[in-house]
């Protein structure tokens, strides 16, 4: 098989890997959502309201048809990007959450950033100081981080940093005096504040974002500290690495040029699965905050018993870890080329 056959087999299996993965997706949110103690019905009428309005709406729901024919209009409506309507907004889901996702995407960049830049260098310095202090004060330090409670270090953080010493914004994204002068142009306040150009704004959003984002970073750094350690400890102790001691090759290119190099495909399924978990809305640390994304959205309508809301939610994020781990594979073969043949 030449080159195209093999290029056309392989997008048509992904596309049915995809798609099956999709389908199983919709599924179990679907059946998820039956399972839970809500009565979608009570939560449009009240719980007031006649026999008569509950069996009507009852009926207008659809919820009177066979569980299939309930999952087939609702698979009907999801691919044709309709997730249905809120409840308590009385909008439609989809625009819900357009407006919700931009504060959980600034906040999962920013921390994932953060959590990147610092975790990663801190494994690779564990491994190469294994069992030495450097090693030890990485591993205490992510234990801590991956171990203690996220909105036990949200609270802690707005105590001492907010409240007691002042050097950060409390919670929400920006100060009354901003929140309301600063035309929403992308819906990422950072960004949106330079457009404006309103330097204070972008230094009081800042403020705000800081806090959230370095709690969310620890855990990420915490992960990544600890996979990136292992998969660097392996890479040392394998004969190319010695071959390339003795060749008196420097510590600083055996490290970064020869085995961290080998290490970057498991590693960036590491951080991918990393962004995944912080794209999902990071639902204690919103609530915590007071940080209005898809955490808050989704704790919101639970309360509400806002159930087209809650499977709507849960659908995007499960599309948001079917697009990372998709753009994953599409990267393997670009970073390793024993991948592509």
């Amino acid at each position: 098989m030449n080159a195209h056959g093999h290029w056309l087999k392989s997008s048509v299996t992904g596309a049915a890997s995809l798609a099956a993965t999709l389908l199983g997706l919709l599924v179990l949110t679907f059946f998820i959502g039956r399972a839970l103690p809500v009565d979608p019905v009570l939560a449009v009428v009240g719980e007031h309201a006649s026999a008569d309005v509950y069996e009507r709406t009852r009926i207008e729901m659809g919820l009177d048809q066979p569980v299939t024919v309930q999952f087939a209009r609702y698979l009907g409506r999801v691919l044709n990007a309709d997730l249905g309507t809120s409840v308590v907004s009385g909008q439609p889901v989809l625009r819900d959450l357009a407006s919700f996702f931009p504060a959980t995407f600034e906040l999962a960049t920013v921390a994932m950033l953060i959590g990147a830049l610092v975790g990663i260098p801190a494994g690779v310095l564990a491994a190469v100081h294994r069992n030495r202090w450097p090693d030890v004060l990485v591993r205490i330090t992510g234990l801590v981080g991956y171990s203690a409670p996220v909105f036990w270090l949200g609270i802690v953080g707005l105590v001492v940093f907010y409240v007691t010493l002042g050097w950060v914004g409390g919670p929400g994204r920006l100060d009354t005096l901003y929140q309301y002068s600063i035309e929403e142009r992308t819906g990422l306040v950072l960004i949106d504040t330079l457009l404006a150009g309103s330097w204070d704004g972008f230094v009081n959003a800042l403020s705000h974002l800081l806090l959230p984002a370095v709690v969310l970073a620890w855990h990420t750094a915490a992960y990544l500290s600890r996979m990136t350690r292992a998969l660097m400890i392996d890479e040392l102790n394998s004969e190319y690495i010695l071959a390339a001691r003795m060749k008196g090759l420097s510590d600083w290119r055996v490290v970064w040029r020869h085995a961290f190099i080998n290490i970057r495909v498991p590693l960036l399924t590491s951080a991918a699965l990393a962004y995944a978990y912080l794209l999902e809305g990071a639902v204690v640390t919103e609530t915590v905050f007071a940080w209005p994304g898809i955490g808050m959205y989704i704790t919101q309508s639970l309360f509400s018993a806002d159930l087209p809301a809650v499977l709507g939610a849960t659908t995007l994020i499960g599309l948001l870890f079917l697009m990372l781990n998709r753009f994953v594979d599409w990267l393997y073969p670009r970073l390793d080329a024993r991948i592509k043949s």
